[in-house]
């Protein structure tokens, strides 16, 4: 199945691929679509819904949205659905992702209670009439210093409860046992190859 993935992001897709495992999933860039639709979603659900119909709008095949963020208890759930952009508005200017943890950190400082959980959506639309919404989270919290050097994002400053261990410190495929993207891709991978199967 070609499956078109509502991103711009590399690091997504090569997770999301990896996830999958043999889905061929497309970037818009990859086509030359121009694609960056407005996500005015007040939730991670509206936001991947709002790709996944923007891109299929455009290609009429198989489309694949995901929407990803971080809900902190201590800051009244942000940075939610503006975790990929959060700190650029105070700083003016678009900020590494290491940029983006340390100014989070810097948030928590005199915090007690540092629990976080992370929330992935997916939105898959196969035509006009088939479309399934998946949504799956990972409890944690925010630890007072960043470690590990793997994963991306948030990942080194994220203390994952089930695996006890901070994510960036955690191997790739023991990540996606724990990780909110790793579960809802599960089920996802389960659909797909249902209708790989019937189809």
């Amino acid at each position: 199945m070609k499956l078109y993935f509502a991103s711009g992001n590399d690091h997504k897709k090569k997770e999301m691929s990896r996830l999958l495992g043999g889905y061929d999933l497309i970037l818009p860039k990859e086509e030359g679509i121009d694609f960056d639709p407005d996500e005015c979603g007040n939730d991670f659900i509206s936001n991947a819904v709002i790709k996944a119909e923007a891109l299929y709008s455009i290609v009429q095949q198989p489309v694949l949205a995901d929407d990803s963020g971080l809900m902190v208890k201590a800051l009244g759930g942000k940075p939610g659905v503006h975790t990929a952009r959060y700190g650029e508005k105070e700083k003016g200017r678009k900020l590494s992702d290491r940029e983006k943890y340390m100014f989070l950190l810097e948030n928590m400082e005199g915090k007690e209670d540092r629990s976080a959980v992370f929330v992935t959506a997916l939105c898959l639309i196969l035509s006009d009439e088939r479309r399934y919404i998946i949504q799956e989270s990972c409890e944690g919290k925010i630890t007072e210093k960043p470690s590990g050097v793997n994963g991306f994002g948030y990942d080194p400053v994220f203390f994952i409860n089930e695996a006890g261990m901070i994510s960036a410190e955690l191997p790739e495929g023991d990540k996606d046992l724990y990780s909110h993207r790793g579960k809802a891709a599960r089920i996802m991978k389960m659909l797909l190859d249902k209708e790989e199967n019937n189809g």
